[in-house]
C-alpha cells in the first residue's frame, strides 16, 4: 500500500500570494455573482416565475439559445475543419490565416457590430445586393447569426488545433499505411482522439454565444419580440426598470454559465483519467 506523502507547508510567501489570488477571485468573480442571486431572490420565486411568463423573456430567451446552438454547430464543423487545415497542412500565407483566427478576441464586439453595419447596413457596401435579392441582414435575424458566429470564431478552432499539435500524425499515418481512406482515417482515429478538443471548444463557444452583447446590440438592435436576445433584455429591462425580469433572465444566464463550467471541469477529469 502506498503512503501519501505529507502536504508540504506554505512558505509566508505563498500564503500572502494565496491571499492575494483568493482575494482577487472573490472580487472580481465570486462577489459579483453572489449579488446577482441574492438580489434575484430578493423578494422571492415568486416574481421571477411571473417574469418568465412573459413573452418577450421567453422570445429573448430562445433567441439566445437558438444562436448558440448556430454557433455551436457551425464551429463544431468549420472549427474541426480549420484546425486540421493549419495543424496539418503547410502552405503560403499559413501564419497569416493563423493570426487571423484570434482577431475576434482582439476587436471590440460594438466596433465588430459596427463594422458589419458598414458592409450590410442601409447604406452599407453589399446594399445594393442585398436589396436587390429583397434580403435583410441588419436588425435581423441574419445579422445576430452573423455577429455570433464572429466573437465565436477562434475558440473551438484553437481547442481542436491544440489537441491535434499534441497528438501528432503518428496513429493517422499508421491507419493511412494499413490501407485507411482519408475520411475512415478521420472518422476513426483522429475524430476520437481530439473529441475532447472539441468539447471544450464547443462548451467555450456556447459560454461566449450565450453571454454576447456588444455586437447583437449594434447589428441587431434589440428589437423587442424580434432582436431582441437574453443580453440584450437585460439591458433594456433595466432601462426600463422591469428589474423582476431582468433578474430573472440574468439569473437563468448564471445558471446556463455554472453548468457549462461543470461540464467542462468535468471534461477535464475525464481526460486527465485516459491520461
Amino acid at each position: 500500500m502506498r503512503s501519501r506523502s505529507a502536504p508540504k507547508r506554505l512558505t509566508l510567501a505563498q500564503c500572502v500570494l494565496l491571499a492575494v489570488v483568493v482575494s482577487y477571485v472573490g472580487i472580481v468573480l465570486l462577489i459579483p455573482v453572489g449579488a446577482i442571486v441574492v438580489y434575484a431572490l430578493a423578494d422571492g420565486v415568486q416574481p421571477l416565475v411571473d417574469a418568465l411568463h412573459n413573452t418577450n423573456v421567453l422570445h429573448s430567451l430562445m433567441l439566445s439559445f437558438t444562436l448558440a446552438l448556430i454557433a455551436l454547430v457551425a464551429n463544431g464543423i468549420l472549427g474541426v475543419g480549420g484546425a486540421l487545415l493549419l495543424a496539418r497542412h503547410r502552405f503560403f500565407g499559413r501564419r497569416f490565416l493563423d493570426a487571423l483566427v484570434d482577431l475576434p478576441l482582439a476587436v471590440s464586439p460594438v466596433m465588430t457590430g459596427l463594422a458589419f453595419l458598414l458592409l450590410f447596413g442601409r447604406d452599407g457596401w453589399f446594399a445594393p445586393l442585398l436589396n436587390a435579392a429583397g434580403w435583410k441582414v441588419t436588425f435581423a435575424f441574419p445579422g445576430l447569426v452573423i455577429a455570433t458566429l464572429f466573437v465565436t470564431f477562434p475558440f473551438t478552432i484553437r481547442e481542436v488545433g491544440h489537441t491535434l499539435e499534441e497528438l501528432g500524425t503518428t496513429e493517422e499515418e499508421a491507419a493511412m499505411t494499413l490501407g485507411a481512406s482519408p475520411f475512415a482515417t478521420f472518422w476513426l482515429v483522429t475524430l476520437p482522439n481530439i473529441r475532447y478538443g472539441l468539447g471544450y471548444g464547443i462548451l467555450l463557444t456556447t459560454a461566449r454565444a450565450l453571454g454576447e452583447f456588444g455586437a447583437v446590440l449594434v447589428l441587431g438592435g434589440a428589437i423587442s419580440g424580434q432582436t431582441e436576445t437574453a443580453t440584450t433584455f437585460i439591458y433594456n429591462a433595466l432601462e426600463e426598470r422591469q428589474d423582476a425580469a431582468a433578474y430573472s433572465m440574468t439569473l437563468i444566464l448564471v445558471i446556463a454559465s455554472v453548468l457549462l463550467l461543470v461540464g467542462l471541469e468535468w471534461m477535464k477529469r475525464q481526460r486527465k483519467k485516459e491520461v
